[in-house]
């Protein structure tokens, strides 16, 4: 049988959510631990970003595509129920989550992960920039995961999208601290983040990455 290859960065939120996908529908799949922008990828994403997929002769770019690809190729839960209302909720979660959400919280992230500083410390002036449009993301999600879910009452691709960004939200101070506080959103990260997919993808530290 073919198998189903994820390539990309396994630290990078998108990876790791197709990987969850993978883990949820019981998908065996080879994980090629490789940066963006380098030969592997750029053969097959045109902007070179991460994750790409190979699957026999099948290969694709982007994490949402990748989700789908795997949804309809392989049996098991659905990462896209059938149901419209529902599927159309996911979509708009995972569409506001990549578009919106994830931008304003790398603002905030990349300054801790990525400072770009002289000695290599958090810059505390782009963080403090960046941490009132973060807030009010967080606490958005905050009010969407009142009823245990991103998306209608069941675990979709929605929540597999959200939580590697929640990950590193929850180890973050200013992030940390505002997620411990509020009335939803912590509760939700601490039950997902117990299935045994979430463990089974956990990414080794971005220190690792900058090498």
């Amino acid at each position: 049988m073919t198998e189903l290859e994820i390539i990309g960065a396994p630290q990078s939120n998108y990876v790791r959510s197709v990987r969850i996908a993978c883990e949820e529908k019981g998908v065996a799949y080879k994980l090629s631990a490789i940066r963006p922008h380098t030969p592997d990828v750029d053969a097959i994403h045109p902007f070179g970003k991460i994750p790409v997929m190979r699957h026999g002769n099948v290969t694709l770019f982007e994490s949402k595509a990748i989700a789908t690809y795997i949804d309809k190729a392989f049996a098991g839960p659905k990462l896209f129920p059938d149901d419209a209302a529902l599927c159309g909720q996911i979509e708009q979660w995972v569409s506001s989550t990549n578009t919106t959400i994830i931008p304003a919280t790398n603002g905030y992230l990349r300054w801790y992960f990525f400072p770009g500083t002289a000695d290599g410390k958090p810059d505390r002036d782009a963080i403090e920039k960046a941490i009132p449009e973060m807030t009010q993301k967080v606490e958005a999600l905050d009010k969407a995961v009142a009823n245990g879910f991103l998306a209608g009452s069941v675990f979709t691709y929605a929540d597999m999208n959200i939580l590697p960004v929640l990950a590193y939200l929850k180890d973050t101070p200013e992030s940390g601290a505002l997620m411990r506080e509020s009335k939803h959103l912590m509760k939700y990260f601490d039950t997902h983040s117990q299935r045994a997919s979430f463990k089974a993808t956990v990414p080794p530290p971005f220190a690792e990455l900058r090498r």
